[in-house]
């Protein structure tokens, strides 16, 4: 088995910087989950407990109780209780420093691994997500998502790495050439060491594309966010680890920590050892980090916000149109990749608005382990109602909800679950005079953009105009029957790392990305992001047999 070297001392000092050497768990019945380093599980300074997303609806009080008491005493004999289903260990700066010096120290040997070997990660990833998709789903479960959503989390998954996309990756990572009597070779190098900051909404699925980074080559460091670390540290130590065990990789490959983001962020960013960032969040923030990666030679990938559109033509399916809007409350929109606004041709907007208001009455709240559910509790909604008093004071109509609703969807001021709210604007010129158009709102509200009626010509340029000049771009959709209304929206939408026609906005596919954009959701360097080639970087080759370097320069 290859074997990394982690930096002298940096074990022993850890070691002294918590007090921990030799500490025995006192909890055994709880999935308990300790630093990953260098191959090691390692104690932490301390845990972070998660009680389970059905607690909080079934009964608030006992679990915010619980919470509270953990955080006051992590190691209270509360911890026994049936709603507290998981903890991990927290790092501090120590332990983060060493996990980026042990990912350093197997960086090299990692990328001297043939290419054919580290793709038997992704094959093999994916065959464990499909033997224990039971757990996968418990977990995101046990974190307050939906099941019938968590399904939909694994399914992206089981595409990034479905065969065909291994394939197609493979063949992105090398290309040789012959050229007289040389061999040309383009291929892409591993950047090195990897540092993945997964959000707060979606941590298991975002670090689930570490595996990418591991299989262009590279060592990577995860934090899983200090407030929701379970499904993250179950993914990778129990996941994840025993398959680089198996692939005989360097045991630094892997490290895994529970963190807190400003302190991991600022190491990270100040870290000569740390060559990359992934860095999902939101926009502002997240492109002042882009800003701090430059200037401290780092290389910052980008997963922000969203604010998405849905365009719909006068020939579309209306029925199917709708479908695809109702995307935007999955998750009470708090995903970034659904839905954030429709504009839609007049001569159907009726018939939409009227769709659209009949679908939403299918899109229920409840306990995240029923089937028929798809909303998710919002904790803080104030901003939800800002947004909603602004886009009716500037002239927007409400056309359904607008207010917070109990579990079993009962109208109540306390509810804890906000309505699907759609709400009509009138007009293409001043849309963006709305905030619930200009931003994500990140909440399950969406705006309907009924344009002045035109020629189709100039309503085809307009809503181009529209749908490029977002200052977000994730994903975009175009219902349409016209060819030619379609491929022009394939030829000069340029906003955007994905663009779906005729399809579920949401839905993952193989070879297309799942993740990345331009402008504020990808920043400067943005673009639709295949991790695997993010990570890596182009390098080209050329082997030469009897060639006279003067002859190469001059000719003959």
């Amino acid at each position: 088995m290859l074997r990394g070297t982690v930096q002298e001392g940096s074990a022993e000092a850890y070691s002294r910087s918590t007090g921990t050497a030799g500490r025995a768990e006192s909890v055994k019945q709880l999935k308990s989950y300790d630093l990953l380093i260098g191959g090691q599980d390692v104690p932490g300074d301390g845990w972070v407990y998660t009680v389970s997303g059905r607690s909080l609806l079934e009964d608030v009080f006992t679990s915010v109780s619980l919470k509270r008491t953990l955080e006051q005493d992590p190691e209270s004999e509360v911890a026994l209780h049936p709603y507290v289903v998981g903890r991990c260990a927290v790092a501090n700066d120590a332990a983060i420093d060493w996990a980026t010096q042990a990912a350093a120290a197997a960086a090299p040997l990692w990328a001297a691994v043939p290419l054919e070997h580290r793709m038997k990660l992704g094959t093999r990833f994916r065959e464990e997500l499909i033997a224990r998709q039971d757990e996968f789903l418990e977990m995101l479960v046990a974190e307050s998502h939906p099941v019938k959503l968590a399904r939909w989390e694994l399914s992206c998954l089981l595409q990034i790495y479905a065969p065909g996309s291994l394939r197609w990756y493979t063949k992105q990572m090398r290309v040789e050439k012959e050229y007289g009597d040389r061999k040309l070779i383009l291929h892409r190098q591993p950047d090195g060491v990897v540092g993945f900051n997964p959000p707060q909404n979606a941590p298991l699925p975002s670090a689930a594309l570490s595996v990418l980074a591991m299989m262009a080559g590279n060592a990577v460091v995860v934090r899983a966010p200090r407030s929701i670390a379970l499904s993250t540290m179950w993914l990778l130590r129990d996941v994840v680890a025993p398959l680089l065990e198996e692939l005989q990789a360097p045991p630094g490959v892997l490290n895994a920590i529970c963190s807190n983001p400003k302190q991991t962020m600022d190491r990270w960013v100040a870290d000569p050892l740390i060559d990359d960032i992934f860095y999902i969040g939101g926009s502002q923030e997240g492109l002042k980090f882009e800003q701090d990666c430059v200037a401290n030679g780092k290389k910052p990938i980008l997963e922000l916000a969203g604010n998405d559109g849905i365009v719909v033509w006068s020939d579309a399916d209306v029925k199917y149109a709708a479908e695809a809007i109702t995307e935007s409350f999955y998750g009470s929109g708090q995903i970034c990749m659904v839905p954030n606004y429709v504009l839609v041709h007049p001569a159907v907007a009726d018939a939409l608005i009227a769709e659209v208001c009949e679908q939403v009455k299918g899109i229920k709240p409840g306990l995240p382990e029923q089937e028929d559910v798809l909303l998710s509790p919002v904790r803080r909604s104030e901003r939800f109602f800002r947004l909603l008093r602004q886009a009716l004071g500037n002239g927007a109509e409400l056309l359904t909800g607008g207010n917070r609703m109990e579990v079993d969807g009962t109208v109540s001021d306390t509810g804890v679950f906000l309505q699907p709210t759609v709400v009509k604007v009138s007009g293409l010129k001043d849309a963006r005079s709305y905030d619930v158009v200009r931003e994500e709102t990140f909440f399950p509200l969406i705006p309907i953009i009924v344009p002045e009626a035109d020629d189709d010509d100039a309503l085809l340029e307009a809503f181009l105009g529209f749908v490029n000049s977002n200052d977000y771009g994730l994903r975009n959709s175009l219902w349409a029957g016209s060819d030619e209304v379609i491929d022009t929206f394939v030829r000069r939408v340029v906003n955007g790392g994905l663009l779906k026609v005729n399809d579920s906005h949401i839905g993952f596919l193989p070879y297309l990305p799942s993740h990345g954009g331009t402008g504020r959701t990808g920043g400067a360097f943005g673009e639709a992001n295949y991790p695997m080639l993010k990570t890596s970087h182009v390098q080209g080759v050329s082997i030469a047999r009897g060639v006279s370097p003067y002859r190469a320069v001059f000719g003959d």
